[in-house]
C-alpha cells in the first residue's frame, strides 16, 4: 500500500511540473512573440513618419540616350550614365536612396552633369521595350555587366570615368570631381 500510494504522489506530482513547464513556456512564447510584434510596428511606424517628414529628392533623369547626349552637347557638359538593375539590385537600392536621393547630390548634378538611368529591372513591364533596347546597346557598346555602375562621357560618348560597385557615398564625390577635371 506503501507503494502505491508513492508511485500516485510521484505520477501527480510529475504531471504537476510537467504543466507547469508547458504553461511556463508557453507564456514566454507569446510573451516574445508581442513584445517583437511591437517592436516591428513601432518600426515601421518610425519609417512611415520619416516619409512623411522628409522632402521628396527628385532627379531629373533624361528619358531618352539620345535626348541626354544632345543636352550634355547642348549645355557642355558630360554625361552621368547608371547602369541600375532598380528592382533586384540590392546596392543599386541603397545607392538610390544614400546618394541619388540627397539634397547634396541633387544640387551638384543639377549644375555638373546630365543624367541618364540605364535601367534592367528583371520585372520588364518597368521599363519600355523600346528603351530597354536601347539600354542594352549601350550596355553593349561600353562593354557593362556589372551594377550598379556609374559611367561618366562626354558627348562624343569618349569614356572620362567609371565607377562600378557600391563604395560609401564620400567616394563618389571625389571620383565626379575628376570626371568633370578631364571633361
Amino acid at each position: 500500500m506503501i507503494n502505491g500510494i508513492f508511485f500516485d504522489t510521484f505520477g501527480k506530482r510529475k504531471l504537476f511540473i510537467m504543466r507547469k513547464i508547458y504553461l511556463t513556456s508557453l507564456i514566454l512564447f507569446l510573451g516574445f512573440s508581442f513584445a517583437n510584434a511591437q517592436e516591428s510596428v513601432d518600426t515601421q511606424e518610425v519609417i512611415e513618419v520619416q516619409e512623411i517628414l522628409e522632402p521628396e529628392i527628385v532627379i531629373n533623369w533624361e528619358k531618352s540616350y539620345d535626348d541626354a547626349l544632345k543636352r550634355a552637347k547642348a549645355e557642355n557638359k558630360p554625361l552621368l550614365v547608371y547602369f541600375t538593375g532598380s528592382d533586384w539590385c540590392g546596392p543599386c537600392k541603397v545607392l538610390g536612396k544614400k546618394l541619388f536621393k540627397t539634397e547634396k547630390f541633387q544640387e551638384y548634378a543639377t549644375n555638373k552633369f546630365v543624367l541618364y538611368k540605364a535601367d534592367f529591372p528583371r520585372n520588364k513591364d518597368l521599363v519600355e521595350e523600346k528603351t530597354r533596347k536601347i539600354n542594352e546597346e549601350i550596355q553593349a557598346r561600353f562593354g557593362q555587366s556589372k551594377f550598379p555602375t556609374m559611367l561618366i562621357v562626354n558627348s562624343k560618348e569618349q569614356e572620362l570615368g567609371i565607377k562600378q560597385g557600391m563604395y560609401m557615398t564620400e567616394y563618389y564625390y571625389p571620383f565626379f570631381d575628376k570626371a568633370i577635371r578631364a571633361f
